[in-house]
């Protein structure tokens, strides 16, 4: 990794990745470390394992994808032996026909082809489908919650709520690429841009105001850029 993970509470950290800035989050508990998506080839899914390994000296048991775009998935089968979770549907987008499209816009967006074809000729798909909210447990009293809050910014967005761990400590929310930080939110042809406000109205009930949101690129920022960028997108849209 280039730069270290920046904390944002005790046991919780996200990694800025570099070329696209696409964030990398992860959440320790006693017995293991949740990561939420998992970069964009196996070189970049390798380097987040090692240096969660180095961070918090425990394994990866579990990794959340927050929806089927390259620079979020195709490092999946660098966490070998984890629990992989992903939105209803998701799995279905990453079979055979998904793992093409992949290939080909990983290429096109700069990822060598050698690296994008590696990638998703390995690539894991959920087994794990989260269709409303579900509890994982990472020991030491410390849980994460899943939430199918989509769709969005895609037809299958999940989100990652993570509460304080200890009495004052603020939440925690990774958003996917539902929000982006570093440009406007993207929407390409599998966004449901009418959807889109509804899903980060979601978004804001589970965080509360008093949360840090990650944004799947870019700084972390609080509720009240995820309110202005939910305005922004019903009136770009004419939606919400």
């Amino acid at each position: 990794m280039r730069a270290p993970p920046e904390e944002l509470t005790p046991g919780v950290v996200r990694f800025r990745l570099p070329r696209w800035d696409a964030t990398v989050g992860a959440v320790a508990g006693a017995d293991g470390v949740l990561v939420v998506d998992a970069g964009s080839s196996l070189r970049e899914g390798a380097a987040v394992r090692h240096a969660v390994r180095q961070r918090f000296g425990l394994p990866v048991t579990q990794l959340a994808l927050t929806h089927a775009h390259f620079d979020h998935v195709l490092g999946a089968a660098a966490f070998a032996g984890a629990r992989v979770y992903g939105a209803v549907g998701v799995d279905t987008l990453l079979g055979s026909a998904g793992r093409v499209s992949l290939y080909e816009e990983a290429v096109r967006h700069g990822l060598g082809r050698e690296a994008a074809a590696e990638a998703a000729d390995v690539l894991v798909r959920p087994r794990h489908a989260v269709s409303g909210e579900l509890t994982l447990s990472l020991g030491g009293g410390r849980q994460v919650l899943l939430a199918n809050v989509g769709p969005g910014h895609t037809g299958h967005d999940l989100a990652v709520f993570v509460p304080g761990h200890t009495p004052g400590e603020a939440e925690t929310v990774f958003c996917g690429d539902l929000v982006e930080e570093s440009g406007p939110p993207q929407a390409g042809a599998d966004a449901r841009p009418s959807r889109w406000p509804e899903a980060l109205d979601r978004l804001l009930a589970l965080g509360g105001p008093d949360a840090a949101y990650v944004p799947g690129h870019g700084a972390v920022v609080d509720a009240a850029f995820v309110r202005a960028q939910r305005d922004h997108l019903a009136r770009r849209f004419g939606a919400g």
